[in-house]
């Protein structure tokens, strides 16, 4: 555990110049519509990280985001409702991910390979159900199920949303970078080339998972909060759907899944085709899912790969083809 992890200078910054660059956009009067853009980016470069630490770096296919981001997402709207600062509740709801990631390792992580991704794939529609027939707190519900307006928010501005989200998005990357370049992210490599050969070598296998697990939901469930939050609204059926999933998949696996500018790249393009596909929403995860295929087809690792082959991705970025 005497590894000890570094962050060059130059990286620095070139996560602070984009971020303070952004940063600025309300103050210098942007357009609505850019802000919209850059904070739905920011979400997708969250959650898209997070799966790619878990799929990419770690060889965990899970499939239950949407559950981490609705139950951080319910923390939040239910503690407005009990009086809980709003600040406290979007803490609160990631914390309450990374519990429920917690409680429910034990059950997924006895399983393995595809039927690990089936077995996470259950959790969003068991928690669909559950919310529509619970009622967490009292009061008028909106629409089907247990659907709530956030309170206490009324203090906030479009702004102070933004500014959120692309604090979560940059957090996510830099919790990328310290986790790959850790003791931590040197154990997932070894879980993830052969799981009974880093055991055999005295690594704590499942404790790495349940770290990763956690971490991932935490961050994802805060990403998810701060959208609700903005929305000013949530409800079961748009909080854990399968179209959450479909988005982070496209993010990663457009930009390169185990890399770390892939998430970045990714949810550039995934953020265009959200826009984009919004006119045929009734055939949207249609063109989506024959996307993903075929750039699994075409190239497995995405644009970062397509980079790679055409050597511009060494020339921009210093790593090795």
């Amino acid at each position: 555990m005497g590894h000890t992890m570094h962050i060059k200078p130059m990286v620095l910054l070139g996560y602070a110049i984009p971020a303070l660059a952004l940063a600025a956009l309300p103050l210098a009067g942007a357009p609505r519509s850019w802000l919209i853009y850059v904070f739905l980016f920011c979400t997708y470069l969250a959650l898209s990280n997070m799966w790619n630490l878990l799929a990419g770096y770690s060889g965990l296919v899970s499939l239950c985001q949407p559950a981490f981001l609705g139950v951080a997402g319910y923390g939040m709207v239910i503690g407005t409702w009990l009086g809980v600062p709003w600040w406290l509740g979007l803490l609160g709801g990631a914390a309450l991910a990374a519990l429920f990631a917690l409680l429910l390792s034990n059950a997924v992580f006895r399983l393995t390979g595809v039927y690990f991704s089936i077995g996470t794939l259950v959790v969003p529609e068991a928690l669909r159900m559950v919310f529509y027939l619970w009622r967490p707190v009292g009061g008028a519900m909106q629409g089907g199920g247990a659907g709530y307006m956030v309170k206490g928010i009324e203090s906030l501005t479009t702004y102070h949303f933004y500014w959120m989200a692309l604090a979560v998005g940059l957090a996510s990357m830099v919790i990328m970078r310290v986790v790959l370049r850790s003791d931590l992210g040197l154990g997932l490599a070894a879980v993830r080339d052969n799981e009974k050969s880093a055991a055999a070598s005295g690594v704590d296998v499942f404790r790495l998972k349940v770290y990763t697990f956690m971490i991932s939901a935490a961050v994802t469930g805060l990403a998810g909060a701060v959208y609700y939050m903005n929305n000013g609204y949530i409800e079961p059926s748009a909080t854990f759907n399968v179209k959450w999933t479909m988005s982070l998949l496209l993010a990663t696996v457009i930009g390169g899944v185990r890399t770390e500018e892939g998430p970045l790249l990714g949810s550039i393009v995934a953020v265009a085709l959200y826009f984009t596909l919004a006119r045929y929403s009734g055939f949207s995860l249609l063109i989506q899912g024959i996307i993903l295929i075929v750039i699994m087809l075409v190239s497995p690792q995405g644009i970062v790969g397509l980079l790679r082959k055409m050597g511009w991705y060494c020339r921009f970025t210093g790593h090795a083809a």
